[in-house]
């Protein structure tokens, strides 16, 4: 087990010293709050909403600078929850920001402000955000679904075409999902017209969903009729807070936008049913299974395509090889009817069908490709098929004409789309499961809900089940026993253990009793609780972690670049976006090699087929050479293996943030770790107080514990922890180092003090009794004047040595003691470490302990590289003097960065494999060894082997679904008996 930093992050520094996150993994950790998933809170309660909009609480968003993990998170938390008249706190480390919401006649912004200075941390008020119930400002996000594309040059052609669109300010589109994400700007553009641009380009399009907070699409059963139709438009205009509505007869679904500040969802679901008199029954769509409906629907089409050819074209093939045989049949198939024989009406017939009809795909996608100024595999398939086909038409009219009969080759035509769409029907089925992983997330989340109906004095007086999608923010839910958190919350009655597994990890139930926090699509084990819900809809912990994996699947990895070359026109920039083009010259030299070859007696007639001829046996090999080239094994090399590894990812409980992130993991030359939490337990405890002056150990540890009983600082914590105990023989604070210091203060028992300052970095000084007292490190007492003796200085130097934080007290100009805390290692850090150091990554310890403690806490756990002295600002400095040399730093996780050596051991093979694949089969088609090895690979042969290189390249990237965490044992090299 990885020391549970519970994130990691690699990052870029940019201007300012901001840390921009990349890549994001949680690991397994002692607490399960999900931190390293966390967004800021988009939501408001009730209470919260009410009060905002009355002006009686107030909402403030303020970054926070220097905050490295999930303990530093906390900690700014905890110390903004304790200031007076907070009524609610969220801090996102990966945004570095806190979102607070406060009464403005208890607290102001500055202490908000001085509340995380003095925890230890830098903070900075940012403009107020926009307010509650404020319909979407400037673009809309909005994700669509996109049939029709076959390789990186259709990705790129859709690009194209939604980036030229008026209004659009960002296009990204993913062949392996088959979705495309545009932001763009409602008041210039709409949904309908960026369907309509991709419909235009010959793709199919539907819209998915967007960002817009006030629309929902909804499930109808009980439309039998245009008089349902009537009457549920009926039902809709007279609902208030309905703006507009259109009801799709196909689907079945009703999309309605609506004035949030008027109704809410589950108002209009209700509203609607109850207009109806229980005549209609709704139910939310859900994105992600209208999205996963769409894949089998298409993966169901490919196969009645691929049947309906398979149907057509074996007959055709009887006809060729196996009727010859029998005499009855083939005398039939000789009977001449007009000009031609009965077996050619036949052929003719049959391969119509499929060639037009089955076929029309290609035809379409491939006019689709030409307009757009590319070229892709239906380019190829589409001239091979019409190459085959019409010189068979031909041959039979020349035939007819001239009475010289030479053979057809029909069932080359039929064979080949037979071939292709068998390899589409895999490839669609492979595809489906590269994106399992999000299906299993989508799984987690109930289908409904049992929702605590209230009177207006807050008694229940009933409960309904709904749909868990219309839950609301303070919604009171009632969880039994077995069944799953409907959404993330706070327990408001009743007790529990929850199985939180599937999305922190850890393996042991939690406790959860009044006011613990709860995550949606987690498992209720026993007892029976009612929540409060806090978050609902996108903005859940599990639809983020959804939303997360999905846009990291549709992320481009850098190394993808090198496919996206293929098929696209601007050969000055991208040699190889000339594939097709060379392939079609390639094929046209084979024509015309063979054919000339031939002619001028090169080779004997005895090649050639029964009552063929020299351009016969020539175009034969260029229809090959055509058919088997395939660009779009290269196309899905990459995306395929990041839509897996990302969902591998997520399973195991490793959250990465794009392709890009995942390909710079497996760069990682350095890994830092901060002490305190990360390789300690993150639980110190006074080991010693010693007194240098003749004052008692009761009063000095009464003074100590009174200057820092107003700070957030875990070694504080201790202090206050370790008096307490020491003033009233309370056993359990000394093993409670977190406990909560407010009651402590609340008790009376500590001095009143005045003029509280913490100084990170240094320590906290305030005023009690009038006089100025001091506690914190060397630093603050050389900065404040105050002379540390010779005895002293040995004293704390003895602690440090021994892996202890010396703390050094000053009470009105003199030093009076010290005290050594102690933070003891986690078990697992020293495996850890040098688990990493097996993989080739330095571990690097940051901390802003001093050197000697630093020094012997790194010797104790094996890093040979540490830095001491760092501020909670600094270490962005500290990352950046590592990143100088062109190095990738990252923040601990070992199974994120084995993940990305593997997938990208991968898509290297991929690469490779689809290369040689074109390498090796192309000069096979073209005939190169038939004269020397006498191997001929015929058109509808290489049809297959066309279509089965992208099916392998998807399967092998399904391998990937078989990883597994790596064992410290195994990287260690350790045999376990």
């Amino acid at each position: 087990m990885a020391p549970s930093i519970r994130d990691l992050q690699l990052t870029k520094v940019v201007a300012g010293g901001q840390k921009s996150p990349t890549l994001v993994a949680g690991a397994d950790g002692d607490s399960g709050d999900l931190e390293d998933v966390r967004l800021l809170d988009a939501y408001e309660n009730s209470e919260e909403g009410q009060g905002l909009e009355q002006g009686t609480m107030k909402r403030v968003q303020v970054g926070v600078t220097g905050m490295t993990c999930a303990a530093c998170s906390n900690s700014v938390e905890e110390a903004l929850m304790s200031v007076s008249g907070v009524l609610r706190a969220s801090v996102a480390l990966l945004q570095n920001k806190a979102d607070v919401v406060f009464d403005p006649r208890l607290v102001k912004e500055e202490d908000i402000k001085n509340a995380i200075e003095d925890a230890g941390f830098e903070a900075e008020i940012l403009p107020e955000p926009s307010a509650i119930g404020t319909k979407p400002q400037g673009t809309l996000l909005g994700q669509f679904s996109i049939g029709g594309m076959t390789c990186a040059a259709c990705v790129n052609s859709v690009e194209g075409i939604l980036r030229d669109l008026p209004g659009v300010k960002r296009a990204v589109v993913a062949l392996a999902t088959s979705l495309g994400e545009v932001e763009y700007d409602p008041t210039i553009i709409c949904k309908d017209d960026i369907v309509n641009a991709i419909e235009d380009a010959g793709f199919e399009a539907a819209f998915v969903q967007s960002s817009e907070q006030d629309k929902i699409i909804l499930g109808v059963a009980g439309i039998y009729s245009e008089m349902d139709v009537q009457i549920l438009g009926g039902i809709l205009s007279n609902l208030k807070g309905v703006r507009q509505f259109y009801f799709d007869r196909i689907s079945r679904e009703l999309e309605v936008l609506f004035d949030p500040e008027v109704v809410n969802s589950r108002s209009l679901v209700d509203g609607i049913e109850g207009g109806s008199t229980g005549r209609f029954k709704l139910h939310v769509a859900n994105p992600y299974s209208r999205t996963t409906s769409k894949d089998v629907e298409e993966a169901s089409n490919m196969f009645r395509l691929f049947l309906s050819s398979l149907f057509l074209s074996i007959p055709v093939f009887l006809i060729r090889v196996v009727c010859p045989h029998i005499p009855l049949v083939y005398s039939l198939l000789l009977w001449r009817c007009g000009p031609f024989q009965m077996g050619d009406w036949l052929k003719w017939a049959l391969v119509s069908l499929v060639q037009f009809g089955v076929g029309k795909r290609f035809y379409v996608a491939a006019a689709r490709a030409l307009r757009n100024g590319s070229t892709n595999m239906d380019v190829l398939v589409a001239l091979g098929t019409s190459a085959s086909y019409f010189y068979s038409v031909g041959a039979l009219l020349y035939g007819a004409v001239t009475g010289f009969w030479s053979p057809t080759y029909f069932e080359t035509s039929s064979m080949l789309i037979t071939f292709v769409l068998l390899g589409k029907y895999l490839e669609s089925l492979a595809k489906g499961k590269t994106s399992d992983a999000i299906k299993k997330l989508v799984e987690l989340a109930p289908a409904t809900a049992t929702l605590l109906i209230k009177d207006k004095d807050g008694r229940c007086i009933g409960e309904r089940e709904i749909d868990a999608l219309l839950i609301l923010p303070g919604d009171t839910l009632k969880v039994l026993p077995g069944a799953k958190v409907p959404a993330d919350g706070v327990v408001v009655w009743g007790s529990s253990y929850v199985n939180e597994s599937m999305v922190t990890g850890e393996s042991v139930p939690v406790s959860k009793e009044v006011r613990s926090s709860v995550i949606g699509g987690t498992i209720n084990q026993h007892g029976v609780f009612h929540i409060q819900a806090t978050k609902v809809g996108s903005d859940t912990v599990l639809s983020q972690i959804i939303s997360l994996v999905e846009t990291a699947q549709m992320s481009k990895a850098p190394i993808q670049k090198f496919a996206d070359y293929v098929s696209i026109p601007n050969f000055s920039t991208r040699i190889a976006s000339i594939f097709v083009p060379t392939v079609v010259t390639l094929a046209l030299m084979t024509l015309l090699g063979w054919y000339i070859a031939g002619a001028l007696g090169a080779y004997p007639e005895s090649w050639l087929p029964e009552n063929g001829n020299y351009f016969v046996f020539a175009l034969m090999f260029s229809i090959s050479v055509v058919v088997i080239a395939c660009p779009c094994a290269l196309g899905l090399a990459t995306p395929t293996a990041v839509m897996v590894a990302t969902g591998v990812g997520a399973n195991n409980g490793v959250l990465i943030k794009g392709g890009d992130a995942l390909e710079r993991a497996q760069k990682i030359k350095q890994v830092i770790f901060d002490k305190t939490g990360t390789l300690t337990q993150g639980k110190a405890s006074v080991t010693t107080a010693k007194v240098f002056t003749g004052m008692e150990r009761g009063e000095f540890l009464k003074l100590v514990a009174s200057a820092e009983a107003s700070s957030e600082h875990p070694l504080a914590k201790a202090i206050v922890a370790y008096a307490r105990h020491f003033h009233f023989f309370d056993e359990t604070a000394t093993n409670d180092a977190q406990s909560d210091n407010q009651e402590s203060t609340i008790s009376g028992w500590l001095f009143d003090v005045a003029e509280f300052s913490a100084l990170p970095g240094r320590g906290v000084q305030c005023f009690i009794n009038g006089k100025l007292i001091l506690v914190g490190n060397r630093k603050l007492m050389t900065e404040s004047g105050i002379d540390i003796p010779e005895d002293v200085e040995k004293f704390v130097v003895d602690l440090e040595e021994s892996a202890k934080t010396g703390i050094l007290v000053a009470y009105d100009g003199n030093l009076i003691g010290v005290l050594g805390v102690a933070d003891p290692l986690k078990r697992e850090a020293a495996v850890v470490v040098e688990g990493l150091r097996k993989m080739g990554v330095r571990p690097v310890m940051v901390t802003g302990d001093n050197w000697r403690t630093a020094q012997a806490v790194a010797k104790e756990v094996g890093i040979q590289d540490f830095k001491a002295e760092v501020m909670p600002a600094g270490k962005a400095d500290v990352i950046r003097s590592f990143q100088k040399d062109g190095s990738i730093v990252a923040m601990d996780v070992i199974t994120a960065i084995d993940l990305s050596r593997k997938t990208f051991s991968r898509i290297r093979l991929n690469y490779v494999f689809a290369m040689a694949y074109n390498v090796i089969a192309i000069p096979i088609a073209a005939g190169v060894f038939f004269p020397s090895l006498g191997i001929q690979l015929p058109p509808w042969a290489a049809g297959a082997c066309m279509a089965l290189s992208s099916v392998s390249v998807v399967c092998s990237s399904l391998l990937l679904r078989r990883y597994q965490k790596p064992r410290l044992t195994t990287i260690l090299e350790i045999t376990v008996e």
